[in-house]
């Protein structure tokens, strides 16, 4: 796999082709996660990056020591932590409601971008903004359905808190772009949470059968896969021509949860869906520039960073 930052003609149509790919790669993801029943969610975790880590060695290796040395370790380590525990979030809440729910919660992350950009650089919310985080408000209250009911499987409050976490990440990831190449912050991101995340899984650790195991190397493979496929993308096209096109992670995890676990979602949902997906875009528009985040993470953001 190279990952190596090559010029590339603009090919819209392919580079359409390849978000779409990986985004049906992430929803695959999450469906193989929901599929490991008994599995510990942090051993799920902590081999979903660890085999990422592990594809993504070679590639890192060409580039050499000195350009895969960093001045932002601090900030690397910050970005690794939010986005180890967005994924832990939702690995725990993928569990208990439907697939389509627990990934389109998680990919509300562009509605907390700019409540996360104001804490981090001071920056006013935009007019537009707040309207699409009401947009998406609503949208969310469809989806979670507060009540007490929702307190006695809080599921949907933990996909909603990775949501949260994915912003934070997203954020910090944009920051790093300014100075670090998509491949330098993804080998940090995953060496980094393998790195933390040892002690934890060996206490949570538990035998596998071979079905699980299959399950589990197939998280971190489509987990790398998705990475590879983003970045490969935006060598061809630009966020203006890729962005619509991020949201059909929501349409492969619905389909998948049709198919794989038989949940159909109601029109409540439907609609709920359609109200955060247009809260959501409305957001990345509308937003400052150090919420648009970059490629080298997960997620709907766009392109900063340039050929090193």
């Amino acid at each position: 796999m190279d990952l190596q930052a090559k010029s590339s003609g603009h090919n819209q149509p392919l580079g359409i082709a390849l978000i779409t790919l990986a985004f049906l790669c992430a929803a695959v993801m999450s469906t193989f996660s929901k599929a490991a029943v008994g599995v510990p969610p942090l051993q799920i975790l902590f081999l979903q990056y660890a085999i990422s880590f592990l594809v993504f060695v070679p590639s890192a290796a060409r580039l050499g020591r000195r350009r895969l040395a960093t001045e932002q370790i601090g900030l690397q380590v910050f970005r690794s932590v939010a986005g180890s525990v967005c994924q832990l979030l939702f690995f725990v809440a993928v569990r208990s409601i439907p697939l389509l729910d627990s990934v389109l919660l998680t990919n509300a992350a562009p509605l907390f971008i700019p409540l996360v950009v104001y804490v981090w650089f001071r920056k006013t919310v935009k007019r537009a903004v707040w309207v699409s985080l009401l947009i998406g408000l609503v949208g969310i209250v469809l989806i979670i359905k507060p009540g007490p009911r929702m307190f006695q499987n809080p599921a949907s409050l933990i996909a909603l808190a990775s949501g949260m976490f994915s912003a934070i990440a997203l954020v910090a990831t944009n920051k790093l772009a300014e100075t670090e190449p998509p491949v330098r912050i993804l080998f940090y991101n995953f060496g980094i949470s393998t790195l933390l995340l040892i002690p934890l899984a060996v206490w949570a650790w538990k035998p596998l059968t071979g079905r699980q195991w299959l399950l589990l190397f197939a998280v971190g493979a489509f987990y790398a896969a998705t990475q590879y496929l983003i970045i490969l993308a935006y060598r061809f096209a630009g966020a203006a021509e890729l962005s619509p096109f991020n949201y059909t992670v929501v349409v492969f995890s619905g389909l998948l949860g049709w198919l794989v676990f038989g949940t159909v979602p109601g029109l409540l949902a439907i609609v709920g869906t359609v109200l955060i997906c247009a809260g959501g875009i409305l957001s990345i528009e509308a937003g400052h520039e150090e919420g648009r985040g970059n490629v080298a993470g997960y997620g709907h953001w766009r392109l900063r960073w340039k050929a090193r």
